[in-house]
């Protein structure tokens, strides 16, 4: 394909994840007339504030081309500790303060494994999932706890008539775009995930800006875990399980690449969050077969990996980045 051709087909391609949530609508309005409600949809955001969140760490992290696994289990980790405490009676200050502790921990133990041991992300990441997934069980013992109404309050709380989950995951939101855009840190991540041999000659601290942002990770994962747990009210043995794959999903179908160096907090990661849960939210509506939903979340990876393969063969190919 030539040059001429592939511009427009990429730009088709950029397109996709609005066409996609265009469809997405489309279908489940006709299918059901509860979905196209401003109800519904103030709901589907506040399901889709958690993913966001933790969607918007995830972002960090794939920019340089790396993975982090074990968001979810840190969101667990952090709900068992949190959810100990409350029941203990501690302030519920406290026990947030210990959900986002939790996550800045996860996260530089993710940095040190990544940065000072030379390990793959992917395989330390996928240590400490289960390493946490453990610790968590460990600390609720398996057995679900429900939590004090002060966590469900926080989750259905409202300022100026909009829910405050919303306006909590906007403001991370709105600091991580921002500091992509319009921040030093973020123009050096860019460039570490274009070429990080490039990087490294250039000067920057490659390793520095490495454990960054899986600190910026386990932070966003820790604050995830609080819109999650404020929503439930509870914490399951399952609390946080499959987070990973709905961050990892949400940032690459918003058009963040697994190759580093491409994607955009807002609208992109945004988007691929409210795309998921817009999804999720219209099964459950329609009364879809539950056993279909593990073949519709595997379809929906599998077509952010395609369009985000796609996008990078045709920037390739088009001399506006190179793979190595």
């Amino acid at each position: 394909m030539n040059s001429s051709g592939s511009k427009p087909l990429l730009r088709l391609l950029d397109f996709a994840p609005v066409a996609l949530f265009a469809v997405v609508l489309l279908v489940f309005g006709l299918m059901s007339d509860k979905f196209l409600t401003a109800d519904n949809f103030t709901q589907i955001l506040v399901q889709s504030s958690a993913t966001a969140v933790v969607a918007t760490g995830m972002t960090f992290v794939l920019l340089t081309a790396g993975v982090d696994l074990s968001v979810g289990a840190i969101m667990f980790i952090g709900a068992g500790l949190a959810g100990k405490m409350a029941l203990a009676g501690q302030p519920l200050p406290l026990c947030l303060l210990v959900m986002i502790g939790v996550g800045l921990m996860g996260g530089a133990v993710n940095a040190l494994l990544v940065t000072r041991l030379k390990l793959v992300a992917f395989i330390a990441t996928l240590a400490t999932l289960y390493i946490g997934r453990g610790t968590g069980r460990w600390i609720t013992q398996t057995r679900a706890m429900n939590l004090p109404d002060a966590f469900l309050a926080l989750g259905s709380a409202k300022w100026l008539s909009i829910p405050l989950p919303l306006w909590m995951a906007g403001a991370v939101i709105l600091i991580a775009q921002l500091v992509l855009s319009n921040t030093p840190f973020g123009r050096q991540l860019y460039a570490l995930g274009n070429n990080p041999e490039a990087a490294r000659k250039a000067g920057l601290n490659t390793t520095r800006l490495l454990a960054a942002v899986y600190i910026i990770c386990g932070l966003c994962a820790g604050l995830g875990g609080i819109l999650a747990l404020a929503q439930l009210g509870a914490v399951s043995p399952k609390f946080g399980e499959l987070y990973e794959f709905d961050a990892i999903t949400a940032a690459v179908l918003g058009g963040t690449s697994l190759f580093g160096g491409r994607g955009k907090v807002f609208p992109g990661t945004v988007l691929g969050a409210i795309l998921l849960k817009s999804i999720f939210n219209g099964l459950v509506i329609v009364q879809a077969d539950p056993y279909l939903y593990p073949l519709i979340t595997s379809g929906i990876i599998f077509l952010a990996v395609l369009l985000d393969s796609q996008r990078t063969e045709l920037l390739a190919r088009l001399n506006r980045r190179r793979i190595f």
